[in-house]
């Protein structure tokens, strides 16, 4: 069966779409050495966000950002030396480049060039992960912290998303469908997220995969020191994450139409393939 590209998803499910992209040469951006300084400046500190690309996201970096798109105050350029020197590098970058669009955006050489932060709790999704994850490593995040353009993000308010992307039927669909990076799973908006076919919930059903992906949450707290990557070595995975899961994806494996919990990839193929169908003939 060819499952083709789409530009919306095919279930009722929101869209995800890049991260923020800062298009700053690295100006905008404040690593773990520099933290220290930044944070000393009262007025630049304001504006330190934590900051997310994949790698950080997996393996559980810190990393931060200076984030003006809200409650900017110019004046406050004036009053920091850190944020006049760094706003100015990035203007002096943008302007030199050749690209058009990142000339005109060194009109607001303080903001991303490209802002797609959700306003909203949100799922966090890497553009890669290992090959050998029995999960998807993806992570549920609050506004505050800046989702980069190696990350995906889907607006995710009471956490469904986060359920049905942390399942085993998602991560077969990726096999299934998704494209590779030499052989780690690369996930693509439109061909593994918009041809996702999730079935129509209802209330009930929504509020037990919801449940059921905060338990998942839960399991990883219990362990705080360790990164997804370290959650998800499929060799060393805490039973309590494990037994979380387990019970995800009962609840998911249930909503797409078995009877009771699957135990292959293959019969997984086969439901979601009969749900594509089935969504693909209403579209």
């Amino acid at each position: 069966m060819l499952v083709k590209k789409r530009t919306k998803p095919l279930a009722d499910i929101p869209r995800a779409r890049f991260g923020s992209k800062p298009t700053d040469g690295g100006n905008l951006i404040v690593e773990t050495d520099e933290y220290a300084e930044v944070a000393a400046d009262p007025i630049a500190a304001k504006y330190l966000r934590p900051f997310r690309m994949g790698r950080e996201l997996v393996r559980g970096l810190d990393r931060w950002c200076l984030w003006m798109a809200d409650e900017f105050d110019p004046s406050d350029v004036a009053k920091s030396e850190v944020l006049k020197e760094r706003i100015e590098a990035v203007r002096a970058m943008r302007l030199a480049s050749k690209k058009k669009a990142t000339q005109e955006s060194a009109a607001t050489p303080y903001l991303f060039q490209e802002n797609h932060q959700p306003d909203v709790p949100y799922v966090a999704i890497p553009r890669v992960v290992s090959e050998m994850r029995l999960f998807y490593t993806a992570a549920h995040l609050s506004p505050e912290v800046i989702a980069g353009d190696k990350v995906y993000t889907a607006v995710d308010p009471d956490g469904l998303l986060f359920g049905l992307i942390s399942s085993s039927m998602f991560i077969t669909w990726q096999r299934a469908v998704g494209g590779r990076m030499k052989s780690d799973l690369n996930f693509a908006n439109t061909l593994t997220w918009n041809t996702f076919p999730v079935p129509e919930l209802d209330e009930k059903a929504r509020q037990r995969i919801i449940d059921a992906g905060k338990k998942v949450l839960e399991a990883r707290a219990l362990h705080p020191e360790r990164s997804l990557a370290e959650h998800y070595n499929p060799l060393a995975m805490a039973p309590e994450l494990l037994k979380a899961h387990d019970d995800l994806d009962r609840e998911v494996d249930k909503t797409f139409g078995a009877p009771r919990k699957l135990t292959t990839e293959r019969q997984r193929q086969e439901l979601l393939f009969a749900n594509y169908v089935v969504l693909t003939e209403g579209a």
